[in-house]
């Protein structure tokens, strides 16, 4: 039955049984004021992750604090966060990346936000997150990507106009403030919100569900705020690179730029002309081939 809980925290694995122990021992190790249960999705692992994570957190998941959700096949990030929203039971939903720590009292003050009478309109919070050395992950507060701001990002070009608005690097890390784009990486969304916009859009396979759900979530009226008064860790790449060599899977490097190619299409192509339309596709098509390139030549 939906609803008979506060929040439902959903954690994604795909070989990574460590980081995801981890992740979900900083969500039980942290005294939760809320009734909450944890969805562990396996996105048909191919190693003993799925074994070894249901043999380490048996008594969890005999008492019902952790559902685990054994995937046949692996049809990506959004797929694998869609099959267990629709089993969640919580009135909130909190997407937690698999390579992410829990700080102290992160999920009570965000939770202690988003259930104020007064941010009742407040369809997603997104925390302050921060990397493994300590600097911020500048993707947990940003604009959405248009082509300005992603001509200037790419090129690291500043300027006094605001159309380099990318990542809002002049608000204040620890403030509390309405933005555009949260990071998927930690995403507390309202249930409502949900029934009212739909599931994260699974042609999506790994990026960009996270910006188009953000999209659509502004789109229908709600506001995204970013909490920077509560933290997590994100060791960002972590589950997807080679650490011999920091080669990255080509697929994901693929599926990275295809993300951008979904999005734009989707939002942006009846908003500019034919000939910005092609400039855009060209650059994510040299963009791809350069990337590729550049991860092959990694030794």
């Amino acid at each position: 039955m939906r609803n008979n809980l506060d929040l439902s925290i959903i954690v994604v694995n795909y070989n990574t049984f460590k980081l995801t122990k981890e992740t979900i021992d900083s969500c039980l190790a942290e005294p939760c004021h809320y009734r909450y249960e944890i969805l562990l999705v396996d996105n048909k692992s191919t190693d003993d992750s799925l074994l070894k994570l249901e043999e380490y957190f048996k008594d969890e998941i005999s008492r019902g604090i952790i559902n685990l959700i054994a995937n046949s096949s692996n049809e990506g990030f959004a797929k694998a966060n869609n099959l267990a929203i629709e089993e969640a039971k919580g009135e909130y939903i909190l997407l937690l990346n698999s390579d992410t720590l829990i700080k102290e009292a992160t999920i009570d003050r965000c939770m202690d936000y988003i259930t104020k009478g007064t941010n009742a309109d407040v369809g997603a919070l997104g925390c302050k997150v921060s990397l493994a050395d300590g600097s911020l992950d500048k993707a947990c507060k940003r604009s959405f990507p248009n082509p300005v701001n992603s001509f200037y990002k790419l090129f690291n070009i500043q300027t006094n106009s605001g159309k380099d608005n990318y990542n809002l690097d002049d608000l204040d890390d620890d403030g509390v403030y309405e933005i555009d784009c949260l990071v998927g990486a930690f995403m507390l969304v309202r249930r409502t919100t949900i029934d009212d916009i739909g599931l994260l859009d699974d042609t999506f396979f790994m990026y960009g569900e996270d910006i188009d759900w953000c999209y659509r979530i502004k789109q229908a009226g709600w506001r995204i705020v970013y909490f920077g008064q509560a933290e997590i860790i994100h060791y960002k790449g972590a589950s997807s690179e080679d650490k011999k060599t920091k080669k990255r899977n080509p697929k994901l490097i693929y599926e990275f730029y295809r993300a951008m190619y979904i999005f734009y299409k989707k939002h942006y192509t009846k908003k500019y002309n034919f000939f910005v339309n092609i400039a855009v596709y060209i650059g994510i098509a040299v963009l791809l081939v350069f990337n590729l390139i550049k991860n092959t030549l990694r030794f």
